[in-house]
């Protein structure tokens, strides 16, 4: 191992989600790791929805990135271009590290994810859409795959006595590889919630009300059918965050706008730099798949720094999702297990504390504020 710091490998990871800040955290001991993400905290994602309807759960779903290295150093800013491992940042800072992944991420509709790169003002939109929601008497959800089926879900857990119309073009729930008993059973238990679904028809057009703010809401589908809503929220269109890359990286981007990485993660045609999570083609967008994929990279950079064993593949993980539908249902499709996993196993393995302890737990370096 190497042990003094000034002698280190600069390691930059850009993106501080499930994989950046995992590659970050895990590759501390070994290199100078600087971690770059445009907003102050990480934000566990997979519990906003939750926060969305519970607004207690918002000082538990933000971890402060300074309390994330003991180490390295967390630099608040963006990367504005990057060809090879050349890194400029939207500050006009310039990063040439020996090893660089890249851990962008990918945007999505509030409040699945935020847009508003600062913890507080994050919170406060967020409190915001939970007035404007606890107000409302009818809600629309426009999309029916898993965000829209889990906003479905935790709506009805906490607001029981709201109509919730889930709406989407095609003609089931859950696109996607997935056995068809996951989503007879999503389906069984949304009408038992009392969901209305629209399926099969797509609307003719968005509703003209912002989403997640109060207003009136009134769109027809194609089919002609009137849906009107006291709010609405948008539960569709994740988009990955590559525009940033230059030269050969850009060279590398598929026509999707993610990645091509080979079995190591490394972006293709380059030695040191690697592409995980959200932007990366090497598995779908969940947050445990990019989890485990920046864990993989920080275990291959560290063999490639320490000497130590040999990089190891990514293995593309068998079909697996778990879509809770409040603290006490939803259903899932777990890898070696036969049929569907049902609201009991959901609710241990997701639904009720939604992962945040695990996260939680690694944030957990003395804050460099408080010693200061």
């Amino acid at each position: 191992m190497v042990e003094n710091a000034a002698a280190r490998p600069r390691v930059v990871v850009l993106g501080g989600g499930y994989g950046g800040f995992k590659a970050a955290k895990l590759l501390d001991d070994v290199a100078d790791v600087t971690l770059v993400d445009p907003s102050d905290a990480f934000m566990l994602n997979v519990a906003a929805l939750r926060a969305l309807v519970q607004p207690e759960w918002l000082d538990r779903i933000f971890l402060p990135y300074r309390r994330l290295l003991n180490h390295g150093r967390f630099l608040r800013d963006r990367a504005v271009a990057v060809d090879g491992r050349q890194v400029t940042l939207a500050s006009g800072q310039r990063l040439e590290p020996d090893y660089l992944v890249l851990a962008t991420g990918s945007s999505y509709p509030f409040p699945a994810k935020s847009d508003v790169p600062d913890a507080e003002q994050s919170k406060a939109r967020t409190r915001d859409a939970h007035a404007a929601l606890a107000g409302a008497d009818r809600v629309l959800l426009v999309g029916a795959g898993p965000v829209g089926l889990e906003l479905a879900g935790e709506i009805k857990s906490s607001f029981p006595g709201k109509h919730v119309i889930l709406a989407d073009v095609s003609p089931d729930i859950l696109p996607g590889a997935y056995d068809q008993e996951l989503r007879e059973e999503l389906r069984r238990q949304l009408t038992d919630l009392g969901v209305e679904l629209k399926l099969g028809s797509p609307l003719r057009d968005l509703p003209s009300t912002p989403p997640a703010t109060a207003g009136p809401v009134a769109v027809a589908t194609e089919a002609g059918d009137k849906l009107t809503a006291d709010i609405w929220f948008r539960c569709f269109g994740v988009t990955p965050r590559t525009d940033y890359l230059r030269g050969a990286l850009a060279e590398a981007l598929d026509e999707r706008g993610y990645v091509r990485v080979d079995e190591h993660l490394r972006v293709r045609g380059q030695d040191r730099v690697f592409a995980i999570g959200d932007i990366a083609d090497a598995d779908l967008n969940m947050a445990g798949f990019a989890g485990a994929q920046g864990e993989l990279v920080a275990a291959n950079i560290r063999a490639l720094i320490t000497g130590e064993g040999e990089p190891a593949a990514y293995e593309r993980w068998p079909t697996v999702i778990l879509v809770p539908l409040g603290p006490e249902g939803g259903a899932g499709q777990l890898p070696g297990q036969d049929g569907i996993a049902g609201p009991e196993t959901v609710s241990e393995i997701k639904g009720r504390a939604m992962l945040v302890e695990h996260s939680a737990s690694l944030f957990d370096a003395p804050d460099p504020a408080a010693a200061s």
